[in-house]
């Protein structure tokens, strides 16, 4: 039975972010609900929950209200629910998942509409995640670096993360043992999309690049397009863009992937962390 719910919703920062308080995302959740959540996101880009309890049934019927859900390419999933992924790390392990500035994704011909982290075991300290608004780091740009960047097609890869030869294929095998992570030829495929990205639901614009994915530009060699990447890495994610989450058992967090960057630290060595993750799919850039 699904019952409609009174939420509220409470920005946490002057750049995104908001907790929604007043619902239950284990229960099914009828329209009005869903839409007051979807706005929410629309809004503040990233939002947040409390105090949640889900099963593996009921965090996919959650991410389900909002589109299809992907299953991770390169990332063993949870036995039994391929649309999910356990995000973890082991007290033994040194590497995390997740951490370096990144959109989910983004070397698919059509990456994420948005993730969904819910956490189960959280370190008594450390293990936040940060964000950063891009629209406001597009907004922020000269006219003269809009007018420029408005025209041009990065090329986006997994090749660096998930090749066979890449970062998280080989340091997790030996410093990630929490996750199994599947190298493969396929993450050698090429993507192009769009440097500045128009928001499908808001028509807003946004940088669409990150340094986990984004490679170089269309028509330019690595050398050649490295220093403006470079430049626009760090742009995108100065702290006045930003917002930082503390996480507990039964927090979730609900992120906007085509108008945000994350970055999950790594500063809980020691210390266990366990996620579950469900990826909405999204469109095409444009």
């Amino acid at each position: 039975m699904s019952l409609t719910q009174d939420i509220a919703v409470k920005p946490i920062s002057g750049a995104l972010g908001a907790m929604i308080e007043g619902v239950d995302l284990s229960r099914e959740l009828d329209n009005r609900t869903a839409e007051l959540i979807h706005q929410a996101l629309l809004d503040h880009c990233a939002i947040f929950f409390r105090d949640q309890k889900m099963t593996p049934e009921q965090h996919i019927a959650f991410g389900r209200r909002f589109g299809t859900l992907n299953v991770h390419d390169f990332v063993k999933a949870m036995d039994g629910h391929p649309e999910i992924i356990v995000v973890a790390k082991n007290e033994g392990d040194t590497k995390n998942f997740g951490g370096g500035w990144h959109s989910d994704v983004t070397y698919l011909e059509k990456p994420a509409l948005g993730s969904i982290l819910y956490c189960l075991e959280a370190p008594a300290y450390g293990g936040d995640t940060v964000f950063a608004n891009q629209y406001m780091a597009y907004d922020r740009l000269s006219p003269g670096m809009k007018r420029m960047l408005d025209g041009m097609t990065a090329i986006h890869t997994a090749r660096h993360v998930y090749g066979p030869q890449g970062r998280a294929t080989l340091d997790y095998t030996e410093h990630l043992k929490a996750m199994k992570v599947i190298g493969s030829t396929d993450a050698e495929k090429e993507m192009e999309h769009p440097v500045v990205r128009t928001h499908p639901d808001t028509g807003r614009k946004c940088l669409y690049i990150n340094q986990g994915f984004t490679t170089r530009f269309k028509d330019m060699t690595v050398a050649e397009s490295l220093p403006l990447l470079e430049y626009l890495w760090a742009h995108c994610t100065q702290p006045e863009f930003t917002c930082r989450f503390r996480w507990e058992p039964g927090s979730v967090a609900f992120w906007d992937n085509r108008a945000v960057q994350h970055y999950a630290l790594n500063d809980y060595h020691g210390q266990r962390r366990v996620m579950h993750r469900v990826t909405v799919n999204g469109d095409r850039p444009v």
